[in-house]
């Protein structure tokens, strides 16, 4: 068992001045696997003062400088994968081979991609030749909440603290309690990298206590969060007593479109991502509109995919997918399953309970749902497990009214062989991320949604542009 109970705070490790503990379960095992504590007020207060007691010397430093600080953090990252990969795997239960393939990597992915695109990024810039002595400057938005969920951690957390530390912010972050031991990594990848004094700060807390103050806090001047919208609903609420700006990326409900004209691998290739880390992210392809002329086909491929996908501990190495996150998640997921059988869908795969052989740990049956109408409680809700619900339609007008029917907007699919249908569809989805026939997006694109979806864009030039202000400057001297 771990056992690190100490917050980073103005660029060493300090014991919690008003902590409690908190266990850190192994969600293959069910065990605790580390012992943490839950930062309280005056933890949070000083790693906030700690923030912004370094901003005005950081955030009016040169970005060729900041450039090269994060060049550094991605050779610690590099060297420290093995490390990160087993925490994650530990404390959220990622299959140990994906943790480092894909966890980890993404988060190598999202650095590269910062570091790539930061040249386009114009700090002092003229407005135009019609106003000779204009200057627009983007310059840090200041003192940033970073407030992170479990499921992919090091994706989110640089998304946020990357981009943050490139536009001159200090900042504070929150990981998630679940999953802290990623986060714990991450602090001293960056310790050793050699950011300065109170630029990068971290305290362990929930979401009640340290995420609540965070984004009311008074010297915070931006609040970054991903999680639910219900969360994020809370944190918009409380963050608007102080103006502060808010960027959110929230819950996800996508549409995989697959039209009679889609290619052979598009049911297989739909149902395994929405399995995908356990079905545990927020642009999961969770509700899959099959034309009727080919539903038949594709309820009973999804199925069989289903039934393939095998479930194993984390710990193992092996393709599968692990458990999900916590006893909570697990219970919520058996619910939803419960209220899909209870409202007439019809189950095709998988199911309420554990899989066979084994009895300890959170691990969810692959299951799929055929005959699903679009306000079942299943295709309305963000499950966040694996869980595919499979929904006919007739033609393009009616995939498009499926598709948009929910408040949500983050990412939607689209499989088909005709190039003009995929691009009208693309136009219409309500959607921030729109990806078809299994392209992923490329390198530096943003990353966000439409609704309750969330607000602002992460990844890129975007990502980093999310902190920093824009100042209009009249009078600029060209002698100076």
């Amino acid at each position: 068992m771990l056992e690190k109970r100490e917050f980073y705070i103005n660029g060493a490790w300090v014991a919690p001045l008003d902590g409690k503990d908190f266990d850190v379960i192994d969600p293959s095992t069910e065990e605790v696997c580390a012992v943490i504590s839950l930062g309280g007020k005056a933890d949070t207060d000083a790693a906030v003062a700690a923030a912004s007691a370094a901003l005005p010397g950081f955030m009016y430093s040169d970005p060729a400088e900041r450039l090269a600080l994060v060049k550094r953090i991605l050779e610690v990252y590099t060297a420290r994968a093995d490390d990160m990969a087993k925490a994650i795997s530990m404390e959220m239960g990622a299959p140990i081979d994906m943790a480092l393939s894909s966890q980890v990597s993404s988060g190598t992915w999202h650095i590269e991609n910062f570091i790539r695109d930061f040249d386009k990024i114009e700090f002092i810039a003229p407005l135009g030749d019609h106003a000779p002595e204009d200057r627009i400057i983007k310059e840090a938005v200041g003192v940033c909440a970073l407030i992170t969920p479990w499921n992919w951690p090091m994706n989110q957390v640089t998304l946020k603290v990357i981009p943050a530390l490139l536009a001159g912010c200090t900042m504070v972050l929150k990981p998630s309690e679940i999953a802290p031991l990623s986060s714990v990594v991450w602090a001293e990848i960056l310790h050793e990298a050699g950011v300065p004094a109170g630029v990068f700060n971290m305290v362990n807390g929930d979401g009640p206590g340290v995420g609540t103050q965070l984004s009311g806090h008074p010297d915070v001047d931006m609040v970054s969060f991903t999680g639910s919208s219900r969360a994020g609903i809370l944190i918009s609420k409380n963050a608007a007593e102080t103006l502060k700006k808010v960027h959110l990326e929230l819950g996800g409900k996508g549409a995989n479109i697959i039209f009679a004209d889609a290619d052979e691998k598009a049911v297989v290739r739909g149902a395994r991502h929405c399995f995908n880390n356990t079905g545990q992210s927020c642009n999961a392809p969770t509700r899959m509109l099959v034309e009727r002329s080919i539903y038949d086909k594709a309820v009973e491929i999804a199925a069989e995919t289903a039934e393939k996908t095998r479930v194993a501990t984390a710990h193992d190495s092996g393709s599968h997918i692990g458990p999900v996150v916590s006893e909570a998640q697990f219970d919520k997921i058996q619910g939803l399953i419960q209220k899909g059988i209870d409202e007439g869908a019809r189950l095709v795969a998988g199911g309420l309970g554990r899989p066979e052989g084994l009895n300890r740990g959170y691990f969810v049956r692959p299951t799929v749902f055929a005959d699903v109408n679009n306000q079942m409680t299943i295709a309305r809700e963000e499950i966040f497990g694996p869980v595919l619900s499979i929904i006919p339609f007739e033609g393009e007008e009616e995939a498009l009214a499926i598709a948009n029917d929910t408040p949500y907007g983050l990412t939607n699919y689209v499989q088909s062989q005709d190039g003009a249908k995929r691009n009208r569809m693309a136009r219409k989805l309500r959607s921030g991320m729109v990806e078809m026939n299994g392209k992923s997006r490329g390198r530096g694109a943003p990353f966000g949604g439409m609704k309750a979806s969330g607000i602002g864009r992460e990844g890129g030039v975007w990502g980093v542009e999310d902190f920093l202000e824009v100042k209009a400057v009249a009078g600029w001297s060209n002698d100076a």
